[in-house]
Parts: C-alpha cells; sequence; structure tokens
C-alpha cells in the first residue's frame, strides 16, 4: 500500500513538537497546489488547515500559497481589465454598518477603478458584501466578463473568489465547521487577482500584519498598505487611532498613523444598507459613518500617490464628499 502523496505535508507539520517544522515556501506551494487540484482528502484538508492554524502559519508558507493560487488567479483573469485598486472584502459586518461600501462609491465616482472580492458567508450573524451592493443599486458579478462590464458601468465591479479560484471558496466556508479561522482567511484576503498596483489589506488582529506584509515582501508585491479595520473590514475608524503599515513603493512602511477624529463610539450593532442612502443622500447626519467614510478615502488617495500626504489626502476625501452625487443612490 502506497502512503498518500499529501500525508507528508501534514506529517511535517504534525510531528512532535521536536520534530515537527514549518513548510518551505516550495512545500506550501506543492502542497496548495495539490488543494487546488482536487487531490487531498477532507480529512487530510482539515488536519492540514488546523495544524498550520495552531502552529500560526509563516511569511513563507503564505507566500508558497500565493504562488499557487496567483497562478490560477492570473489564468482566470487574463483578459480582465485594469483596476487601479484592489479590495478584498471577506470579513462581513456585524456591529457597524458597512461604510466601507460608501468609500468604494465614492473613490469610484472619482475615476478609481476599484475591484471588490470577497468569499461565500461563513461566520454567522454577519452581513456580508455581495449581500449589502444590490441594496445600494449596485451589482454583484456572476462571472469575470460581466464583472468588466460592471467596472466600465460602474467605476468599481465585485467578483466572488470562485469565479477566479474557485476552491478557495469552499475553505473559506470550513469556517463554519471547523469553528475557527484558518490560514484561507489571510490567503484570500493577500490574493491581489487582477494585480492591480495597490492593494490595501485590512485585519482583524494587529499580529497578523507582520505575516501580510512578509509574505507580500517575499513576492515582490511593491504598494500595499495594511491595517486593523472595523470588524476585518477595509474600513477606518474614525474613534481609534490607526495605525497604518505595509509596503510603498517597494519600501517597508513605517510611522503612518490616521487620529481618531472623533470620541468612542457606540456601535448600532443591526448592520444596514438603509442607514447608508439616507447619509449619502444628505437625508441624516451621521457623524462616525461620514467620518469613516472620509478616511477610508483618504487612505487610500495617498496609498495612490493622489496626494503627498495622509493630511493632505483626508483634505482632499473631505472634500470629495461634499461634493458626492447625492443622487447616485
Amino acid at each position: 500500500m502506497t502512503e498518500h502523496a499529501f500525508a507528508e505535508y501534514v506529517r511535517t507539520l504534525g510531528r512532535g513538537k521536536r520534530a515537527r517544522r514549518s513548510l518551505s515556501r516550495d512545500e506550501a506551494r506543492e502542497a496548495m497546489q495539490m488543494i487546488l487540484d482536487g487531490k487531498v482528502e477532507d480529512v487530510q484538508l482539515g488536519a492540514f488547515l488546523m495544524l498550520l492554524r495552531v502552529k500560526e502559519e509563516t511569511p513563507e508558507e503564505l507566500a508558497g500559497f500565493l504562488d499557487a493560487c496567483r497562478g490560477l488567479c492570473d489564468e482566470s483573469l487574463k483578459n480582465f481589465p485594469s483596476v487601479q485598486l484592489d479590495w478584498p472584502s471577506y470579513a462581513g459586518k456585524k456591529k457597524h454598518h458597512p461604510w466601507y461600501l460608501l468609500a468604494t462609491i465614492l473613490l469610484a465616482d472619482n475615476g478609481i477603478r476599484t475591484l471588490l472580492h470577497g468569499g461565500p458567508a461563513h461566520t454567522p450573524n454577519r452581513v456580508y458584501t455581495d449581500e449589502l451592493l444590490p441594496l445600494l443599486g449596485l451589482k454583484v458579478a456572476t462571472g469575470v466578463a460581466e464583472a468588466a462590464q460592471h467596472l466600465d458601468e460602474q467605476g468599481l465591479a465585485y467578483l466572488p473568489v470562485e469565479q477566479f479560484c474557485s476552491p478557495l471558496s469552499r475553505l473559506l466556508t470550513l469556517r463554519f465547521y471547523l469553528g475557527l479561522r484558518s490560514p484561507i482567511n489571510t490567503l484570500a484576503r493577500s490574493l491581489n487577482p487582477a494585480r492591480a498596483p495597490l492593494s490595501m489589506q485590512s485585519v482583524f488582529h494587529p499580529a497578523y500584519i507582520d505575516l501580510h506584509q512578509g509574505a507580500a515582501e517575499l513576492c515582490g508585491d511593491r504598494d500595499l498598505l495594511l491595517f486593523k479595520g472595523e470588524g476585518g473590514e477595509l474600513e477606518i475608524r474614525p474613534d481609534a487611532r490607526t495605525a497604518i503599515t505595509g509596503i510603498r513603493h517597494g519600501e517597508p512602511l513605517d510611522g503612518a498613523v490616521l487620529d481618531n477624529v472623533i470620541p468612542r463610539h457606540t456601535p448600532p450593532g443591526d448592520p444596514d444598507a438603509e442607514t447608508l442612502k439616507r447619509v449619502w443622500r444628505g437625508q441624516e447626519e451621521d457623524p462616525y459613518g461620514e467620518h469613516a467614510v472620509i478616511q477610508t478615502v483618504a487612505v487610500a488617495l495617498w496609498g495612490l500617490d493622489k496626494v503627498g500626504s495622509l493630511e493632505d489626502a483626508r483634505v482632499q476625501a473631505g472634500t470629495l464628499w461634499q461634493n458626492r452625487d447625492i443622487s447616485r443612490l
């Protein structure tokens, strides 16, 4: 009887304390390629992901996973039009309204072509981007060609991960069965499937920032902005001090900070799209929401070199918000 080819990767991670080790970048790429090709049994997959979860994945392992997945992304999106901004959206919202969506709309209305991508709902009591966009009158693509059309029509497009790296869609739903996040949650955020010149990524926990940045550096990414966003989504909290790290023009970024502009805010607890529409139309005031949009847009403008400093970016973002087309939503 011959041992299953994937068993060596599980064994490498699962040996005793003294014998186990992390995977090399090449080993991680090979293991992920087997997963993408459907050559791994479910029992192996669960063991592999949870061993990585307990050990904590390394930048080299994440880089190897990206090597495999980005090849599939490149093939899936080989004729996709260029975009300026990569916007992963995998966390969903639980406590605050999804103000980040207004930030993407404001950017799109001002010429910043943005690709949003996300996965299926995988955590109870959260509302996800693909559920919310239609409530704002925006479309969710069912395929790559449709996403390209949406990009031309709306200035932004949302493409489910199943359309460009389909095996990850199922892997993300394992969060529901395992009760824990896995390295797939980190991997999906890092894909930048359309190879946008700027990717922004949000983390739940600051400890993951070094992992995202380390893998991006190994993969040769040149512009990546990382911060702890509200609920894990790409949304600056205006009632908290936010450190922005990552890679800027090929060099590690350190020391960029957005200070809070309002006092600590109690979240409403029921995220919805109707509040977003009323605030966008000027029918309702929400200082937290407005500043969340402005601060988030500011980070994107600065990352795209539209302005020289974060403070200038905040001023420009405020102007864009004041001059927004209130009939858009």
